[in-house]
């Protein structure tokens, strides 16, 4: 059916040609009272108006957008595009050209958000990075020059500062292994050992390596009542423990002296269980949740608190779930305090 809100060129060309057309042939009726010379002139005028009007917009208007189709594609025309451009683009209405322009000027737009985004993450990730470096160097380099002016010479004081430059010289080597772990877990270089095992198990023995972080904060590390029964996981068994003690040594971290951590495990659909690491903490703002998971994100309560580590767990935690093709969140709420849970299969894929 005919529509003027997407009329083709040939079908705008026609139209305008009918509109000339008949006009003035029925002004030379009028003026002749002939029919001959009137049905001739209305021939000729609306052939020669439609052709006329086919080769100006094919000409003029049809040639910019061909120019405008081929910006967009930033490339040199092949000859598929020739073919798109020769017959095809033609037909199309102005309508539908305009509706091309906004669909492209509407991907660009969201690609150059994507590009300030991942801008704005470099620039924070370098920034960050230096920050996790300058501090243990600096105080390596403190050190190091206290001694060399003359602190060398008392025992006491000598002693204390190279523990010191060790202390720091162990949190850059962390930082340095941290680095390059989270590098090969990027580049999918992460291979698995996959092995059934009961969750719960894995759990108790992590509570028990973090038995004396956990003794000097008087915090209590349970399972949570109802969640005793094994659950049989199909994962590897190293690479959850780390992710494990983890979660449980942030929990230690930012949890609250005298507090409890609370693991709970839960069979959902008969194919995953869900673990879940929760802790009566500090808790943490909404606002920072979304970002959780990024390298050497931390907020600033979190940096106060926790000067030796390196940013970098809770991503390397990201990234080893994922390469069991499983997903991890976390939940929390400032003064309340912070859950995190992950999924894993129950069996071979």
């Amino acid at each position: 059916m005919f529509s003027t809100k997407n009329i083709s060129p040939k079908q705008l060309a026609f139209v305008t040609a009918i509109l000339l057309a008949i006009p003035v042939s029925l002004l030379i009726y009028f003026v002749e009272k002939n029919w001959i010379w009137t049905i001739g002139s209305l021939i000729v005028i609306f052939g020669g108006a439609y052709f006329l009007i086919s080769f100006m917009l094919e000409r003029f208007i049809y040639r910019k957008i061909k120019l405008i189709y081929k910006f967009i594609n930033q490339t040199k025309a092949s000859r598929k595009e020739e073919t798109y451009y020769k017959y095809i683009l033609p037909q199309k209405s102005i309508d539908e050209v305009r509706e091309d322009v906004e669909a492209w000027a509407e991907e660009n737009k969201k690609e150059i958000e994507v590009l300030r985004k991942n801008e704005q993450f470099r620039r924070e990730f370098l920034q960050n990075l230096s920050h996790e470096f300058k501090t243990p160097v600096f105080a390596i380099q403190g050190y190091i020059e206290s001694l060399l002016s003359g602190a060398m010479l008392n025992p006491e004081i000598n002693k204390k500062f190279l523990e010191k430059a060790s202390k720091n010289v162990d949190r850059l080597s962390n930082l340095l292994n941290d680095l390059d772990e989270i590098s090969s877990l990027e580049r999918g270089e992460l291979s698995l050992y996959k092995q059934s095992f009961v969750i719960q198990d894995l759990v108790k023995d992590v509570f028990e390596s973090l038995s004396i972080k956990v003794d000097e904060k008087n915090i209590k590390c349970v399972i949570k009542k109802g969640c005793e029964a094994p659950l049989t996981v199909f994962a590897d068994q190293e690479k959850i423990r780390q992710v494990v003690t983890n979660l449980v040594e942030n929990s230690i971290k930012y949890g609250k002296q005298g507090g409890s951590i609370t693991a709970s495990m839960y069979n959902t659909d008969g194919k995953h269980i869900l673990i879940e690491i929760s802790d009566d903490g500090i808790g943490i703002q909404e606002r920072h949740l979304s970002r959780l998971f990024e390298r050497f994100y931390r907020t600033d309560e979190g940096r106060s608190i926790d000067i030796t580590g390196s940013g970098l767990g809770l991503a390397i935690c990201k990234h080893i779930i994922e390469a069991h093709g499983q997903t991890i969140h976390v939940r929390s709420k400032e003064n309340v305090g912070t859950s995190v849970g992950f999924t894993l299969g129950t069996k071979k894929d």
